[in-house]
């Protein structure tokens, strides 16, 4: 059996690996840039240091600075009309994962028509479209190294999952000094984002030799390294490590997929707004009890890369190390419950249904070790709650 592996054509990765953004678009023969973008990097600065960038080598550029935490094809057709309007001939995607999907669905619209529907799972993205520069500034996405974007429907709240090699990244720049100013929250949220992402590369039914490499190395790194970083801004080593290790889960997952953990969590952030990174890490350890059972080598593997045991000998302790250390995590990094985040329970419970369907609809459930279907899902989202 072949194994197709698709990346990023160039990857810039360590401190100051932003200043290679020139040289990057004139190895790509890109000379006028559209940065995607949000108002809290352009208010933090982020922006101004990429304008600089350019301005210093004479490059023209343009600035969409309206990208949403969740974004909806209503919200990037602004752009879409920008970047076709002014002909920018690529995309320089600059923040957390939300800018960078928006990105990539903004060059796939660009550049081919019609609307994200047309390009939703289970039809593949194969269509190459304007070049997309991913430039991440948190540690945890992976959206730099993957060939998936996810846009939600406004009319139906559904958020629709794209994927193919067409949205994969002609670039990325991973400079782990761009994660130091943020906010200690977020740190938390996409570092869990990147575990859960790694963790569901390597027990998914679709991993294979190639992404089990960057799944057990994203593991060491995050594993050992998240709590180092949220609890301590300053250990740098730690900061890069995270960041190189949501990179190498990105790649892991996007060749590979996620499971069920991310099928179940999009519809808690279509319905009740609960952060992508902060409802995988709600889900994460009830999710991986209900699965160990049908992939037990592979969960105790999991602990043993994240250094919490020295070998798989007793499969049962280095089941309960991990699921210990899942529940320490969000406990340590304060993530709170449904219950604690605001989600109304009478909504909760009756939204259920709806929910398990699209957690379904989504296909990532399809590829956890122990399969699922709806009466199971809603059976899950209710110990969520009650953890």
């Amino acid at each position: 059996m072949t194994t197709t592996i698709n990346l990023p054509k160039i990857m810039q990765i360590g401190a100051g690996a932003i200043n290679a953004l020139p040289a990057t678009l004139e190895q790509l023969g890109c000379h006028y840039p559209c940065i995607i973008t949000d108002s809290t990097m352009v208010r933090l600065g982020y922006t101004e240091s990429i304008t600089d960038l350019l301005n210093a080598h004479g490059l023209g550029y343009g600035l969409f600075s309206e990208t949403m935490a969740e974004p909806s094809e209503d919200s990037i057709l602004p752009a879409v009309a920008l970047v076709q309007r002014e002909k920018y001939d690529c995309l320089l995607a600059l923040g957390g994962g939300s800018a960078i999907d928006t990105a990539k669905a903004i060059a796939l619209l660009a550049t081919h028509g019609g609307s994200m529907r047309d390009y939703k799972m289970p039809r593949p993205v194969n269509l190459s479209s304007m070049p997309v520069i991913a430039i991440p500034t948190t540690a945890g996405t992976g959206s730099e190294a993957t060939q998936a974007t996810i846009i939600t429907d406004a009319s139906t709240d559904e958020k629709m999952l794209c994927m193919g090699p067409g949205l994969m990244p002609m670039a990325a720049i991973v400079d782990y000094e761009l994660t130091l100013s943020l906010p200690s929250r977020i740190a938390a949220d996409t570092g869990i984002d990147a575990l859960t992402h790694a963790i569901e590369a390597y027990v998914s039914r679709k991993a294979n030799l190639f992404s089990d490499q960057q799944a057990i190395a994203a593991m060491k790194l995050i594993g050992q390294n998240l709590l180092k970083t949220c609890q301590d801004a300053k250990d740098l080593a730690a900061r890069e490590a995270v960041m190189l290790g949501a990179t190498l889960a990105g790649i892991a997952f996007s060749n590979a997929s996620v499971a069920l953990v991310h099928g179940m969590s999009r519809p808690l952030g279509v319905h009740f707004h609960v952060p992508h990174g902060l409802s995988n890490a709600m889900l994460l350890p009830t999710v991986t009890e209900y699965s160990i059972s049908s992939a037990p080598t592979r969960y105790a593997q999991c602990a043993m890369y994240m250094g919490l045991i020295d070998n798989i000998e007793d499969e049962d302790q280095a089941h309960q190390a991990l699921l210990n250390q899942l529940k320490r995590i969000n406990q340590t990094l304060s993530v709170p419950s449904l219950a604690e985040f605001g989600v109304d329970k009478d909504a909760f419970f009756s939204t259920l249904p709806l929910m398990a369907e699209q957690a379904l609809a989504s296909g990532s459930p399809n590829n956890n070790p122990r399969q699922v279907d709806k009466h199971e899902i809603v059976k899950l989202y209710e110990i969520a709650w009650e953890s």
